[in-house]
């Protein structure tokens, strides 16, 4: 068991039950993109969110217990989330499957943040958009949740390298409010992105 399995091993959804606020205020962009990847997925509140707008959702995620929730979550709703045992570090992805790709705030090893991103946009389709929101390295000082270790948030401006390739619709750094659950609450400073693969 890992440590976000045991995490999310509890009645209540640690990150709440409602979408992150970046991927509802810009859902309108995945409009016409019908199958969606969200990656790092957590409890499922993204997915589930994006199943409600009529999308075909599969969840990743190498938490068997936050897969359960995103059913139970799933179900509470009336809809159906593909969920998918995943560690985006050393498992296959899916290329070219999806038309979308959603993650937010996944944790990942400063070292290795540039190789998810780079599976994760190779799991879309010529022409697919990805969505994106991470805590960024300036986040450290803020009481609002994210890893507390520097190596674990991402540096705006490799992010934004990272996305030149592509056609950049969207890209933000700064501070937000998140509210999500007990985990995420009060000012932030993250990093947003969409982009289309060409």
């Amino acid at each position: 068991m890992n440590a976000w399995d045991q995490r999310f091993k509890t009645a209540e959804y640690v990150y709440g039950e409602q979408p992150n606020a970046f991927i509802e205020d810009y859902v309108h962009y995945l409009k016409d993109y019908p199958n969606v990847a969200a990656y790092a997925e957590g409890e499922g509140r993204n997915a589930v969110f994006l199943a409600l707008q009529g999308h075909t959702v599969t969840a990743f995620d190498y938490a068997e217990s936050g897969l359960e929730k995103t059913d139970q979550l799933a179900k509470k709703h009336n809809v159906t989330v593909n969920t998918k045992l995943t560690d985006l570090l050393q498992d296959e992805l899916p290329v070219e499957m999806f038309d979308a790709a959603i993650m937010v705030f996944g944790h990942f090893p400063a070292e290795q943040q540039q190789e998810v991103f780079k599976r994760i946009v190779d799991s879309v389709k010529s022409g697919g958009r990805i969505m994106m929101e991470f805590y960024s390295i300036y986040q450290l000082p803020y009481d609002s949740g994210g890893p507390k270790q520097l190596d674990f948030l991402y540096d705006p401006l490799n992010v934004l390298k990272w996305c030149q390739p592509y056609k950049i619709i969207h890209f933000l750094t700064g501070e937000q409010v998140r509210n999500e659950g007990i985990l995420h609450n009060g000012l932030a400073h993250t990093i947003q992105l969409i982009i289309e693969k060409s």
